[in-house]
């Protein structure tokens, strides 16, 4: 399952916000990546995210497979398109 999402989190996902998705992602049975360009991460490990340098306005794309994928790019996806970060 793949879903293209605009990054709103004031600041972009960095150090606390990207702790916080990190932690969210890994909520999930299910593989998790970010994709940027050419370059995709797993979304459970936090070097690999803050490695991305997401700033707010940048659009990435949430991919995942394995048994929650659908309810894991749901999630993330809302975590992301909101200013602040919510629990998800």
């Amino acid at each position: 399952m793949t879903r293209p999402v605009t990054i709103r989190l004031h600041g972009g996902l960095r150090a606390r916000s990207a702790a916080r998705f990190v932690q969210q992602a890994n909520r999930f049975r299910a593989n998790v990546y970010l994709e940027r360009g050419e370059h995709r991460v797993n979304a459970k490990s936090i070097m690999g995210v803050m490695g991305l340098a997401l700033a707010a306005g940048e659009e990435v794309v949430l991919l995942a497979d394995g048994p929650d994928a659908e309810e894991a790019v749901t999630a993330l996806a809302k975590f992301l398109s909101h200013e602040y970060p919510v629990e998800v």
